[in-house]
């Protein structure tokens, strides 16, 4: 799934482009909204939440949208071509007179009464590129469970809202312990800094092209996307293995040497010989 500072751009580019316009186009291409039609409706806004995007309409309508795996909003001007997928991966089209913004491949989509969008959203926890952010609520949230392991409790949106794979690894990396470790036995100090860390690395990175969680040149990130190639501390090679329940298993990447905690459990799928198909950066 993305991560949260993908969705906040996602959601500023909807934005910038169709509010305060009055729509010339509405084009559902899913069964249940084939006879919806927004045209003339003047759009509001677009708001993340989280990995939620909510483009409101005038007239009290909210669409709701997730971009899961492999969704996405692309926004074309006039005459450019449409280059985010085939036409049948295409599940809506909003367009005004200067802008179409294409939603492809959207797992989630539904139009809403926008008083209902608590219905969708309500069960997240303090959103970290939003203004209802609470890192004490947060961290509460995170600490509730306090045996399960720092990585699945981070990926937990009802938790905290807007961390994914890849700020899970580098979360647990900046944090120096393994995303295997209970909650509970995070260190207070570490516990402390692990809001903070995390509201860091997104808001630096909402309005970047490229993520990175580094400040070494030509180096983006410290673990993830690099085993079995070195730690840029220490060398040791970076390792990954699945985390998740078994219904979600997840690519988890940590240094053995720079991050204390438990290993994963024995006969844990483990990819020691990831391949990857262009040079490290």
């Amino acid at each position: 799934m993305p991560e949260g500072d993908t969705v906040w751009q996602a959601a500023k580019r909807l934005h910038v482009a169709l509010a305060g316009k009055v729509l010339t186009r509405s084009d559902f291409r899913v069964p249940k909204y084939a006879t919806a039609d927004l045209t003339g409706r003047t759009v509001l806004n677009t708001a993340p939440r989280g990995k939620h995007l909510l483009t409101r309409f005038e007239g009290g309508l909210t669409l709701h949208t997730h971009l899961r795996m492999e969704g996405a909003w692309k926004v074309y001007g006039p005459g450019e071509r449409w280059r985010g997928g085939a036409g049948h991966q295409i599940r809506v089209i909003l367009g005004t007179a200067d802008r179409m913004a294409v939603g492809y491949r959207l797992q989630v989509l539904e139009l809403l009464r926008t008083e209902e969008e608590e219905r969708v959203v309500g069960h997240l926890g303090p959103d970290l590129l939003g203004p209802d952010w609470d890192p004490e609520r947060a961290l509460t949230n995170l600490l509730a469970d306090p045996l399960r392991p720092l990585g699945e409790a981070l990926l937990d949106q009802r938790n905290l809202a807007g961390i994914g794979n890849v700020y899970k690894s580098e979360l647990c990396f900046l944090l120096g312990v393994t995303p295997w470790l209970p909650v509970g036995a995070l260190p207070a100090e570490r516990a402390a800094q692990l809001s903070a860390t995390a509201k860091r690395l997104l808001e630096i990175n909402r309005d970047r092209p490229v993520r990175r969680t580094t400040d070494l040149p030509r180096q983006d990130l410290f673990v993830y996307g690099r085993a079995p190639r070195p730690c840029l501390r220490c060398r040791t090679p970076v390792r990954v293995a699945d985390q998740g329940d078994g219904s979600q298993d997840r690519p988890t990447y940590w240094c053995p040497a720079c991050q204390t905690g438990p290993a994963p459990a024995p006969g844990t799928p483990q990819r020691w010989r990831e391949r990857y198909p262009r040079s490290p950066r």
